[in-house]
């Protein structure tokens, strides 16, 4: 099934005495790119959140944010990072030295800096703290999919639309060519008509003439392309694979050959349709942009 990049899901949900809130949404891109907003003390998460989330979503800028509150009162485990602390003094100590400063460090004034000192619940168990998130994610990103779903639908309808209009315009131009050669054919006839008056027209040279502008106006190669590349387009959209950058090359190929039947045209009314299929063709591109 056809999935927009764009997507919503929340979930929030009471587990084994953790209170987890997880919200999920992202936006088109070109490439999967995750980012989480977790609590610090349980930065583990991320990753293992990055690693769930890309095994269901292929592409799109995802933001993913999680809260979690234990509901059971545990003791606080206190730790310092020795190695920061002793970064910060010598730190100090330089600036007084370099400044003139007074030396006036403080185990206080070392506790302001961040992560000096970190809180923690005593013994916090990381597996049950991740089944917890993990049970809540599953719900939220079943919801964030199915909004993409959803989304990929309508764009697959809207697509297919205009794909069903390219083709109207590509079977009038396959229609119309042939009457231009021989409105060509009538035009050039009547033209030596006229400069050599009662003098016999050369049917040989009208034919050559006429051949020679079939020829340069001939776009039956590029109309059986733009057939085929349709054909395909409808084939992507009954795929149930990310297909978002594979539909973003095949309508550069229609787009091109949409542009040499129109440096072909030589009938006002094929122009036409050259201008409606590569205004079309710019919508179904836009709306390429936002499929996974």
């Amino acid at each position: 099934m056809i999935k927009s990049m764009t997507g919503y899901g929340k979930s929030e949900q009471t587990i084994d005495s953790l209170n987890v809130t997880v919200e999920i949404k992202s936006v088109n891109h070109r490439y999967f790119e995750f980012s989480a907003r977790v609590p610090r003390e349980y930065g583990f998460l991320e990753e293992k959140l990055k690693k769930y989330c890309n095994s269901l979503i292929t592409r799109g800028k995802v933001e993913c944010y999680v809260s979690v509150e234990d509901l059971e009162e545990r003791e606080m485990e206190v730790n310092v990072n020795e190695t920061l602390a002793a970064g910060y003094v010598k730190a100090l100590k330089e600036l007084s030295e370099r400044f003139g400063l007074k030396d006036d460090i403080s185990a206080v004034t070392l506790s302001r800096y961040p992560d000096v000192i970190t809180l923690h619940k005593a013994s916090e168990d990381e597996e049950r703290i991740w089944n917890a998130v993990k049970t809540v994610a599953e719900t939220a990103v079943s919801k964030f999919i199915e909004m993409r779903e959803t989304e990929g639908s309508k764009l697959r309808g809207d697509i297919l639309s205009r794909a069903d209009y390219i083709i109207e315009c590509v079977e009038f131009i396959e229609g119309r060519s042939p009457e231009t050669v021989r409105e060509y054919n009538e035009k050039l006839k009547q033209r030596m008509k006229e400069l050599l008056g009662d003098a016999a027209v050369d049917e040989q040279r009208l034919l050559n003439e006429a051949a020679i502008y079939a020829d340069k106006i001939a776009v039956d190669e590029e109309t059986v392309r733009l057939r085929s590349h349709i054909s395909q387009l409808r084939e992507f959209m009954n795929s149930s694979e990310a297909i978002g950058r594979k539909l973003d090359f095949l309508v550069q190929e229609i787009n091109r050959e949409a542009n040499t039947i129109g440096s072909k045209a030589q009938d006002v009314d094929i122009a036409k349709k050259v201008i409606a299929i590569k205004a079309e063709v710019e919508k179904i591109r836009e709306q390429v942009q936002n499929i996974e």
